[in-house]
């Protein structure tokens, strides 16, 4: 029952993030999973659920989409892919705990500290974009966080909420697509992942479409305040398993 509760939560969470309603949350789904079960399970299990929640977006979002900022992050989003998977048999379990709570900590630093506001208003770099397409390519093999890289490039360029939702709904939905193979060789596509994912899909359903239905009706400003503080204890809270598991075990 507990796995269940968390794992609903979780998804529904991914889910709202998703749809474009509050888009930090993404970050949030590996890492409550991980309380519950192995990251890589966790990761393996919301696969599926990313897809059909992509299969959403795509709809709704469909004929919102910056495709130059979307061209420039996918080659490196590709490469970050294939690194993730090369280094996927050396990394532990804790290593991986360790990198979310890192990416987790580092995205809730990047949304309190004022850094990001100097950066405003500068056009697309191809560059700068391949550097952090690789980095959410990675930390979306690993974790399915390649939300905060992605939004560290973009918030910058101020699109509008909807051509902001629409660009990342087409690129997770590619990025997400390119792990099935790599998914299934590692073995993170079980039947127990699957029947899971089954079992949580009528969640990740509700909470896209009751998103994509409040995306422009509500004030999502408490919320995103609250969101931080809880993903900022959970990030310390993984970094410490992580520094435990992997260098005092």
């Amino acid at each position: 029952m507990t796995f269940f509760l968390v794992a609903a939560l979780a998804v529904f969470l991914v889910a709202l993030s998703k749809s474009g309603l509050v888009a930090s949350l993404g970050v949030v789904g590996v890492p409550l999973l991980t309380l519950v079960m192995p990251a890589r399970d966790a990761a393996g299990m919301m696969l599926p659920l990313l897809i059909a929640m992509d299969v959403i977006a795509l709809i709704a979002y469909r004929r919102e989409v910056d495709w130059k900022v979307f061209w420039i992050l996918l080659p490196g989003a590709m490469v970050g892919t294939l690194i993730a998977f090369s280094l996927s048999a050396v990394v532990s379990e804790s290593m991986v705990r360790l990198a979310i709570g890192l990416i987790t900590l580092a995205f809730v630093l990047d949304a309190w500290l004022p850094l990001r506001k100097k950066l405003e208003g500068l056009p697309p770099s191809r560059p700068w974009g391949t550097f952090w397409g690789a980095i959410a390519g990675f930390t979306s093999f690993v974790s399915h966080t390649g939300g905060p890289p992605v939004q560290i490039y973009m918030l910058p360029m101020r699109l509008r909420p909807t051509l902001f939702a629409g660009t990342n709904a087409v690129f997770f939905a590619v990025v997400n697509a390119s792990k099935i193979p790599f998914y299934f060789v590692l073995g993170q596509l079980s039947l127990p992942n699957m029947q899971a994912a089954i079992y949580l899909m009528p969640v990740a359903i509700i909470g896209m479409v009751l998103g994509v239905f409040l995306v422009r009706r509500i004030d999502a400003g408490l919320f995103y305040r609250i969101a931080y503080v809880l993903i900022f204890l959970l990030a310390l809270k993984l970094i410490y398993d992580g520094v435990t598991g992997s260098f005092f075990a």
